[in-house]
């Protein structure tokens, strides 16, 4: 497990001792992997509003990334591998797992399918691409045949955990309960390996669309919304009804364009949505605005959360007038943390350098418009009955 942090430890690595197996993990953390390897095991904390659940993951241990040749080995003999690194963190990593593919070919090594549990869009192409520089011409045909790219989407909400959370351990993680891993089936090489809770699902680009474009989005929206309230948390965020009906409202544009993308149920995905507005309610989580509305430039990016889900909406016929209100709501977060005065002019270069939308995109249009009523001072509820009015006029009529 490629990451002892909160979805390395309070999920996948989980999973994986969970179901039988011995897991290593790999971090650079030197207190993380010593505790790892004296204790070779970890709590694991259920929080819900009803109270927590404690049980011990066990059968685990560690070995430090900086350490090339451990890492290596590691990679080299193992059955299966994952990765919950962070995006960013991404290409710092492969030259260990490149190092121990190697290992592995030479020995004749099985097949390894290496589980990507990273939130990035076309997460297997990007690691593919990044392996692949380091390898030789015959290197990338033995990739090609043994080594398997797994997508997975991650449900699980895992919060910043604090002093309150570890209560006194270094390693405890506290999570959700919700614990399901959608996994990409087409991606494997050879037999599928049983993990709890692992969904093998085909095609898979229906379930990253739906995490990202429904869950994060709508947890995005839920954030931008809360930090214009003045509120820290996201549980108290999603109990304002205003900011609920936004975001709620946003989840369905969403999910209306996924369903006519894809052909899948509707009901199936509304249903979906209900959970996660229940699980945003989970206020043993502590989850805050800050944290889920982090790094506004990244879910402001063209692919991303609110200007993807948007296009989608658009190119399948549905005004995404609520997902905007959540966009300018994230535009005035992104000129806050980047110190610029707001402003029309300020809002309009955002979305052109950092969302990449033309001047004339009707996109670009709808989330000024929104935006112009956040710097005016607009309340929640002139927010939402003006996208109530998108949805019953025309964009033309409406702005």
């Amino acid at each position: 497990m490629y990451g002892g942090g909160n979805i390395g430890r309070g999920f996948v690595g989980a999973l994986m001792s969970l179901s039988g197996y011995r897991v290593t993990f790999i971090d650079v953390a030197a207190a993380v992997v010593d505790e790892l390897q004296a204790k070779q095991s970890y709590p694991l904390r259920f929080v819900s509003n009803e109270g927590k659940e404690d049980i011990t993951i066990t059968n685990v241990t560690a070995v430090n990334g900086n350490d090339t040749e451990a890492a290596s080995d590691v990679i080299a003999r193992c059955d299966i591998m994952a990765t919950a690194v962070g995006a960013r963190i991404l290409k710092f990593i492969i030259p260990n797992i490149v190092a121990g593919l190697r290992k592995r070919w030479a020995a004749g090594g099985e097949p390894l399918n290496i589980i990507i549990c990273e939130n990035l869009n076309d997460a297997n192409k990007v690691v593919e691409g990044m392996i692949k520089e380091q390898l030789t011409e015959e290197e990338r045909r033995i990739f090609d045949e043994k080594v398997g790219l797994v997508e997975a989407s991650i449900g699980r909400m895992v919060p910043v955990q604090t002093d309150e959370m570890k209560d006194g351990e270094p390693l405890r993680v506290c999570v959700e309960r919700y614990g399901f891993l959608p996994v990409d089936k087409a991606a494997f090489k050879g037999a599928i390996p049983q993990v709890r809770n692992m969904v093998p699902f085909e095609p898979f680009d229906f379930f990253v669309k739906r995490k990202l474009f429904i869950h994060n989005m709508g947890h995005a929206t839920t954030a931008y919304l809360g930090g214009l309230k003045g509120v820290e948390y996201i549980w108290q965020a999603i109990d304002d009804p205003e900011i609920r009906v936004i975001a709620q409202n946003a989840m369905l544009e969403s999910a209306l364009a996924l369903s006519k993308r894809y052909g899948v149920d509707l009901g199936g995905i509304q249903l979906h949505i209900t959970d996660l507005l229940g699980r945003f309610t989970n206020a043993a989580l502590g989850d805050t605005v800050a944290r889920v509305g982090g790094d506004p430039a990244r879910k402001l990016s063209p692919a991303d959360r609110l200007i993807g889900s948007s296009l989608l909406a658009f190119e399948e016929g549905i005004t995404p007038a609520y997902i905007a209100v959540g966009a300018a709501a994230g535009v005035k977060r992104y000129l806050d943390e980047a110190g610029t005065p707001q402003g029309e002019e300020a809002a309009a270069n955002v979305l052109g350098e950092v969302s990449q939308l033309p001047a004339d995109s009707p996109l670009r249009t709808l989330i000024l418009h929104f935006y112009k009523m956040i710097a005016e001072g607009a309340s929640l509820a002139d927010l939402r009955r003006a996208a109530d009015g998108c949805k019953q006029k025309s964009l033309k009529d409406i702005i």
